[in-house]
């Protein structure tokens, strides 16, 4: 499910750039007014709507499969990062069971 999702969000970002680029800008109205609209692909008001709408629905399946992703990548790790913190171990030091503490210091005033 995650791998057919990546795939679908992959392309939806490619037909988006896609289709944005095809849409022509403001400015290219006042061209067509001097006779620039005979080479328009899609008639006179095709691009505004067609397009409008192909990028509003492309745009919707961008936005879910964000969503979606970023949920499942939240589920998978199931913790924070604080929860990840890596344990530490305890160090020790051998002690000698034939000394107490005392005596190690004890030992040491007696060579002086």
């Amino acid at each position: 499910m995650h791998t057919f999702l990546v795939i679908v969000h992959v392309f939806a970002c490619i037909s988006m750039i896609l289709v944005v680029l095809l849409q022509s800008g403001k400015g290219a109205d006042m061209g067509a007014a001097f006779g620039g609209s005979s080479q328009t692909i899609f008639g006179s008001s095709g691009p505004g709507t067609f397009l409008g709408k192909m990028t509003t629905g492309i745009a919707v399946v961008f936005m879910l499969t964000s969503l979606f992703l970023a949920y499942s990548a939240f589920q998978k790790t199931g913790s924070t990062l604080e929860d990840t913190s890596i344990p530490v171990a305890e160090q020790t030091i051998p002690v000698d069971p034939d000394k107490t503490p005392a005596q190690d210091g004890a030992d040491k005033t007696e060579t002086k």
